[in-house]
């Protein structure tokens, strides 16, 4: 599959806004955003006037970039939560915060939602019992996710373990951190999501 292979800290400044897509270096003072802090390429720095459009397709980008997804998958994320009862832009980010990558990174298992989806890959954990590496497995109320035990030997993951030991995590899951295990309480809703995207843009650019 497609993925995005050049610079992360490029999509901060596109987007002009954190996206938290390396872990601890984003609350460092060696995050890009902090010594420029302005849009990538030579015309970067040029003050430009963004039409309607151009702000409902930076929204969409931003969420795309902050949770890592294709364009494909996104378009059919969307198709998914116009059919769900409800509000479709929060639909669209419940869904998108039921992705395994996500709740692995929002239960304190990995440092950053690229890294959960790299450790996702690596088998590294267990949904109910059964290994799964599909790092889009959407989770459901009720789901326990685990780390493996053979994989709580893992140097990467003793330190991952570590520096997150007391990191504040969504009321919707319930972490035992001394397990290892994390148990979806219930889907998240909107006012549990703290990122800072106007999914009402997105619904609108949708809906052209």
């Amino acid at each position: 599959m497609a993925r995005y292979t050049d610079s992360v800290c490029r999509l901060c400044r596109r987007e002009n806004q954190k996206l938290f897509l390396k872990g601890e270096r984003c609350y460092s003072e060696k995050c890009a955003m902090n010594k420029r802090a302005y849009a990538p390429g030579q015309h970067g720095q040029g003050r430009k006037k963004i039409s309607e459009y151009g702000t409902q397709l930076r929204e969409k980008q931003k969420a795309r970039r902050f949770y890592g997804v294709l364009e494909s998958q996104f378009a059919k994320y969307y198709e998914m939560a116009v059919k769900k009862s409800g509000i479709t832009g929060e639909n669209l980010l419940q869904i998108l915060e039921s992705r395994l990558d996500n709740v692995v990174y929002r239960a304190g298992f990995a440092m950053s939602r690229p890294e959960a989806r790299q450790l996702v890959r690596h088998g590294h954990f267990t949904v109910n019992g059964s290994k799964v590496n599909i790092p889009s497995y959407l989770v459901k109320a009720g789901d326990v996710i685990a780390i493996k035990e053979k994989s709580l030997s893992s140097e990467k993951i003793k330190a991952i373990l570590e520096k997150n030991a007391g990191r504040p995590v969504p009321k919707w899951l319930d972490v035992d951190f001394e397990n290892k295990v994390a148990k979806v309480i219930t889907l998240a809703a909107r006012e549990d999501i703290d990122l800072p995207v106007a999914e009402h843009m997105i619904v609108e650019l949708y809906s052209k």
